[in-house]
């Protein structure tokens, strides 16, 4: 039976047949969702009224409408099917505890698995600024995010410390590390951690993403000896910003005023010259400052990217900075903190954000190949206005069998 509140349909389609969020659902479509959530072990042992296909478009609008209540977002999503006249008008949001419980029982595990399997590396070769003689430019970085004061969240992710009263933060806190396409600043790797897990241990889980195509950008608090290895061995080739201290041999000039040199594992592989990598450092003044920068990068060869270029490219690695500002400040709103209040919640949550954000670059990136412009020249906040106003314009796709 129908629970309280709720009203049974006039046909006996589902809504699942309905409900969409406008037209991101062309980068996640139903059929996908449906596998996703069937290999997630979180299919319907019987029909629902927020089947599981509902519940992952609904956690995706959440992060679309990130300052509207639940039961609003819930709304805005069906509220585009009245001009079809094949779902009951009479049709009640569902209450704020029934979509809790949903979410409780999705989980986060199919939102990462929608995440991980559709976010890959979208530029083309017609993709302006996505290429560097045939490496696709890539750059690390890290973040964090508020979440919800509970003490599920901070007994599972831990909070930042504070100079006010009692000297913690206002909330509790997940770090984030991703990898993002720079042209697009499509993310197509992230590893999510507790506050004080380090960047540099969490950046480890991103190396499989890296490839040979890829020439991968990071700043200085990156560089480890184990990290270099493990990023370079994927194929990809690195330019990573070092500690203008660092210790490094002089084993060659060469003529761009680049040179070859080696790192160690060890003060003790240094001191016996064993298990050295080599490496070509290219260093450089910014501006009329006396800081200097030293780049390492796995091209030797001048011939092949001189120092000049190396040092223009480095400024590409902001670009991952600028995602995460379009995803904290624009998409999620400044100042907005996560809603969930446990912790697999906020884990289903984070996984939708960055759902949400790859699919408006994917639109974006669509544009901008159509009218043969730089994706960094379209604007992402009309772009967010946009797949707003898709939801409740029109479903973004058509009921089964049709």
């Amino acid at each position: 039976m129908p629970r309280a509140g709720w009203v049974k349909p006039e046909t006996d389609q589902r809504l699942s047949d309905h409900i969409s969020i406008g037209v991101l659902t062309r980068v996640f479509p139903p059929e996908l969702v449906d596998r996703i959530v069937d290999e997630s072990g979180r299919g319907e042992k019987r029909h629902r009224l927020l089947p599981a296909r509902v519940v992952v478009y609904y956690v995706l609008g959440l992060a679309l409408f990130s300052q509207s209540s639940y039961e609003e977002v819930m709304r805005m999503l069906v509220e585009g099917l009245s001009w079809a006249g094949n779902w009951a008008q009479a049709w009640n949001v569902p209450t704020k505890a029934a979509l809790f419980k949903a979410r409780m029982r999705l989980g986060s595990a199919p939102l990462e698995a929608l995440f991980k399997e559709t976010a890959t590396p979208m530029a083309t070769t017609r993709t302006k600024g996505a290429w560097f003689k045939g490496r696709r430019l890539m750059a690390i970085d890290g973040t964090c995010l508020d979440v919800a004061d509970t003490v599920a969240n901070d007994a599972a992710f831990g909070r930042p410390g504070s100079k006010g009263p009692g000297g913690v933060g206002a909330f509790p806190q997940i770090r984030v590390v991703a990898l993002a396409e720079c042209a697009t600043h499509a993310m197509v790797d992230v590893a999510i951690g507790r506050y004080r897990d380090s960047e540099h241990r969490l950046v480890v889980n991103l190396a499989g993403s890296m490839g040979p195509d890829m020439l991968v950008l990071a700043d200085l608090r990156f560089f480890s000896f184990s990290l270099w290895t493990k990023a370079s061995a994927s194929g990809a080739d690195l330019l990573w910003r070092t500690k203008s201290s660092h210790s490094l041999p002089i084993k060659a000039r060469l003529a761009d005023g680049s040179f070859l040199s080696v790192i160690y594992p060890s003060l003790k592989d240094r001191r016996h010259d064993t298990n050295a990598v080599a490496v070509r450092v290219v260093e450089y003044a910014l501006g009329e400052t006396d800081e200097t920068y030293r780049l390492l990068t796995t091209i030797l060869d001048a011939a092949v990217a001189s120092a000049a270029e190396l040092a223009g490219l480095y400024a590409e690695r902001w670009e991952i900075e600028s995602a995460f500002d379009e995803l904290k400040t624009h998409q999620r709103s400044a100042r907005v903190v996560l809603r969930s209040k446990m912790p697999d919640g906020v884990l289903q949550e984070v996984y939708g954000y960055f759902c949400l954000h790859y699919a408006i670059r994917w639109l974006m990136h669509s544009v901008a190949l159509g009218a043969d412009a730089d994706p960094g020249r379209i604007s992402f906040t009309r772009t967010l206005r946009v797949a707003r106003r898709t939801t409740a314009s029109h479903p973004g796709f058509p009921p089964s069998g049709t």
